[in-house]
């Protein structure tokens, strides 16, 4: 397969600085307090948030300030090989990259003794499912009317054929050379999520952590996009 022609056109027909399709739409769980659907690329992913609460057992509870528990999973037809259904070490791990890249946004300090709860689930995984999933929870955590100094938009860059490229799709993160997901929050201007995989040059190191926060501003735009439409309906798109 040819990641990337000699026009710059990669394997899915995108431009190198070009995120795939993205749609957000909050509000679609009823029994949850709040919640979001997204789906980036063919990545599809539901979010619901619970809270705040009582902490159950109640040692757990922090006197100073709420805490934060997130919980990634993956369905077992989330993708072409049936899943265990067990939580794997990937879902383990990427449940606290999601939770550590949202702690900053999330104004933990105003309901001391209490929990915040956020359960992830991957419907269908293609490549970039923990941006897609931290994009779903920062707009569910918002409809739930939970505190936030700002929303935490994530999308990746990487290193495909020596050339950085935006939102690394499936193949490209399987036969790439890098994949650098990111969060960010934009209105502060703060990185909440930084990891690489792969190796790159200073100057690609530079240039991928601009790319993929130039796609964190696109993402952002569509996660307000969609509180707007979820509260004041299609005038305020």
């Amino acid at each position: 397969m040819v990641l990337l022609d000699k026009n710059g056109i990669r394997c899915d027909g995108r431009k190198i600085d070009e995120p795939r399709k993205i749609m957000i739409k909050a509000g679609v769980l009823k029994n949850a307090n709040g919640s979001a659907y997204i789906e980036f690329g063919d990545n599809k992913i539901m979010c619901g948030v619970y809270g705040p609460r009582d902490v159950h057992p109640k040692h757990m509870a922090n006197s100073s300030t709420g805490i934060l528990r997130c919980r990634y999973h993956m369905v077992p037809y989330s993708v072409s090989e049936r899943k265990n259904p067990a939580p794997s070490r990937r879902e383990i791990e990427i449940s606290k990259v999601i939770k550590e890249a949202l702690e900053p946004a999330v104004m933990l300090e105003r309901f001391p003794r209490t929990a915040v709860d956020v359960f992830i689930e991957v419907l269908q995984a293609d490549g970039g499912s923990r941006c897609a999933a931290l994009d779903a929870a920062s707009v569910a955590l918002a409809d739930a009317g939970i505190p936030m100094r700002d929303m935490v938009s994530a999308c990746a860059a990487g290193k495909v054929a020596d050339t950085v490229v935006l939102d690394v799709n499936n193949e490209e993160d399987q036969a790439g050379q890098a994949d650098m997901p990111i969060g960010y929050m934009p209105n502060l201007e703060k990185v909440t999520l930084l990891q690489l995989d792969g190796i790159m040059s200073p100057k690609e190191y530079k240039e991928c952590i601009e790319t993929g926060i130039k796609g964190c501003k696109i993402v952002y735009e569509i996660q307000k996009k969609a509180l707007n439409e979820r509260y004041f309906g299609d005038d305020h798109k």
